[in-house]
């Protein structure tokens, strides 16, 4: 889940500032976590906290985003997630934005099998994003993060997710000059996890979304969750990307690390 976590961070200087190149300086003290970070860490939380049978994982999931997003109320929320995170009786609102994927890295992580990180994506997507663009993003996010924390080849996810989810009939470098700002999760999903087809390591993956612009800091989580799950993270990576996180983060990201460990670091390619 720290890929996510990372990506995010790594995009934060980047979400005005397009930087349509692969060559920049990777963390630095400009760099912070957003909203995409913040709802990752409670949606985490939300699982350590739901029944074994994850029976109340929504319910959870709307207790989590928001008693810990309140904490944290500026650091870049949309406008109906914020009315929904402050509200005494918060319902959907058949949203399909970019943030429905953004946030779902940990359920990668959690589920034992494809069907139950399908069924923890709708159940912890639902709560907000039940447009069904919204649960569709959010679940080939899940499903490409299991598959590469399971073992699957690169190019055998890569196909499943043309074939189930979203045409991969593009590549960053035809996209790169017009690919555009954009909320929704049809128009980043696909855009960021062909950033991680395209990529030879974790480090290389988050650069690869961050070269094409658009939604900076969202896309680089979504491709860097999965990065992760496929090539594990260099340990010096990891370790000054947690000076980026306060305490309480930092505690929920070790709590759910100790309960689902996180991927080795590998030297796995294409």
């Amino acid at each position: 889940m720290l890929g996510a976590i990372i990506g995010d961070i790594v995009g934060s200087r980047f979400e005005w500032h397009n930087h349509r190149s692969k060559e920049f300086d990777f963390l630095t003290y400009k760099c912070f976590p957003t909203d995409d970070s913040i709802m990752s860490l409670a949606l985490a939380q939300a699982i350590l906290e739901s029944k074994s049978d994850n029976s109340d994982l929504s319910e959870k999931a709307v207790e989590c985003m928001q008693r810990i997003g309140r904490k944290y109320p500026n650091c870049g929320y949309g406008g109906r997630f914020m009315d929904w995170m402050f509200s005494d009786a918060p319902k959907p609102y058949n949203s399909f934005g970019n943030g429905a994927a953004m946030r779902v890295s940990a359920v990668g992580f959690a589920a034992s099998s494809m069907e139950e990180a399908k069924t923890l994506s709708e159940k912890v997507t639902a709560v907000t994003h039940n447009h069904p663009e919204g649960l569709k993003g959010a679940e080939a996010t899940v499903v490409a993060l299991y598959m590469a924390r399971s073992g699957k080849n690169i190019l055998d996810i890569r196909d499943f997710i043309n074939k189930n989810y979203y045409p991969m009939n593009f590549t960053l470098d035809g996209i790169r000059e017009s690919y555009q700002f954009n909320e929704t999760c049809q128009e980043t999903v696909p855009q960021a996890l062909m950033a991680f087809f395209e990529s030879t390591g974790f480090e290389d993956a988050v650069r690869n979304a961050i070269s094409i612009g658009g939604d900076s800091d969202t896309l680089a989580a979504i491709t860097g969750g999965v990065a992760e799950a496929y090539y594990g993270i260099p340990a010096s990576l990891r370790k000054h990307a947690l000076t980026f996180l306060d305490e309480e983060l930092l505690r929920i990201l070790t709590d759910f690390e100790n309960k689902y460990p996180p991927v080795a670091e590998n030297n796995v390619g294409i």
